[in-house]
This record gives C-alpha cells, structure tokens and sequence, in this order.
C-alpha cells in the first residue's frame, strides 16, 4: 500500500484512510460512473469527494507498479503544483495505492468536493446561459494564464473546468480531472492553439475565445488565432465522430 495525505490534514491521517476504505460500502454516488466512480463523503462537517479510479489492465497494473505513476498519484501531484501556480482546483486531501502481486490492485484520489454553479459543458449546450459571453471570456484569459505558466492540461474538454461566480460579480475556475498534464517552460502557439481545440464545436464560441485570446497573445493576429483554433477544433471534431461511427458499427456487429 502507499498512502500520501496533504500535510494540511496530517492530523486526520487515520479517518482519511478508513474512510477510504468503506468507499464500497457508504458514501453517495456522484456522476455516472462509466469509467471511474466518484463518492462523496462527510469529513469533519465538509463534504469531500474520493474517486475511484476503474482497475487497469493487466499492462497498466505492472506499468503502475513500476514504471509510471499511476492516475491516483499524478492526481495528487498535479493538484498540488497547480496551487502553487495560482490554478483554481479542489484541495488535494490524499491519495492511495493497493497493489498485489501483478502490480496495481486499485487506487483513489481524494479531495474537497466544491459546490459550483455551471462547467463549461453548459455554455456549449444552452446558447441563453445567463451572462454567457463575459463568462466564455473570463474562461479564455483563464486559459491564457494556464498557458503562460507553461500548464498544458491535456483534458481540457468541457466538463473538466467548475466554474463558479464570486462575490464581485466574476468567476472562479477550477480544473479537475487531473491524471494527464505536462508541465512546460513556454508553450509554442501551436501547442495553445491545440489545448483549447477539444472544447466546443461551435464556431461563434471559437470565434468569442479568438477575440479574445488576441487581446493577451500579441504575436499572433485575431484573424490567426481564429484560423488555427477553428481549424484544429474542425480536426477534432471529425476525428471525434469518426470514433464514434465507428464504435456504433462495431456494437452492430457484435449483436
């Protein structure tokens, strides 16, 4: 077993654990559950959230083992370097490794479970939202300062960043879903322009997020911003259906 706990809650060391491990007999189900399964619990009059991540193959339980860090503990990490950039996430509590003799049994990350009002999956599927547009632009100049600080959040995809509004009347961001991130010392524009491609297939919306990108990226025009963002995303959506038809046929043939 390896077990880290934030040293903020070195004190709860104990409950952290056990509660960790009724994970399959208490806590309340949060989301669907397709492919990790996430349950909130009460820790001391506040609700954290632990996530159970699905049981990898049996490559990944000897890769995790041995050679890479598993998804628990790159959750944990990333958490961590991310507030001490200044990147709004869930305060990291612990996470936990269970291994047998090939390798990585399971593992859970646990963390603060915050209440929000919207993610950006909202602001794609209700065109209405309530104050869309300043919010789709306070998310890009958040995106901005990710890639500024050299953050490439390789699931930057609309339902991976809470957003919340504050008390001046502006929004908060908090990333989650964490395991896939790399760390740079700049990001060429390329790599900015792919980060942002995943996340709406709308064009007005590319087009808001180009405007204004523009106004804090100055080596690059608007008109290039959008050029290359409306031309990855337009990639990305193909290849993404693409999959989909695909996995449907696949199902058909299986029945």
């Amino acid at each position: 077993m390896n077990f880290k706990v934030n040293p903020i809650f070195e004190n709860s060391t104990e409950l952290i654990l056990n509660t960790i491990k009724m994970f399959n007999a208490k806590g309340e189900l949060f989301g669907n559950g397709d492919r990790n399964k996430i349950k909130l619990f009460d820790f001391n009059g506040k609700t954290i959230n632990i996530k159970s991540f699905k049981i990898p193959n049996l490559i990944n339980k000897v890769a995790y083992r041995y050679f890479r860090k598993s998804k628990a503990m790159r959750s944990f990490e990333y958490a961590t370097i991310l507030l001490e950039k200044g990147i709004g996430t869930p305060e990291p509590i612990a996470f936990l490794e269970n291994f047998n003799v090939l390798g990585l049994k399971d593992s859970f990350y646990v963390s603060e479970h915050l209440n929000v009002d919207l993610t950006y999956r909202e602001l794609v599927e209700i065109p209405d939202f309530p104050d869309r547009e300043n919010i789709l632009r306070q998310f890009t100049k958040f995106s901005f300062d990710l890639h500024e600080k050299g953050i490439e959040f390789l699931d930057h995809s609309p339902g991976n960043t809470l957003i919340k509004k504050n008390s001046s009347g502006n929004y908060d961001f908090f990333l989650v879903d964490l395991n896939r991130m790399e760390f740079h010392d700049s990001m060429s524009f390329e790599m900015r322009m792919k980060n942002l491609c995943r996340l709406t297939p709308l064009e007005e919306m590319v087009a808001t997020m180009s405007n204004e990108y523009a106004k804090y990226y100055k080596a690059k025009s608007e008109e290039k911003i959008f050029e290359t963002l409306w031309k990855y995303t337009s990639d990305f959506q193909e290849k993404f259906y693409r999959k989909k038809r695909l996995k449907k046929k696949l199902k058909f043939w299986k029945k």
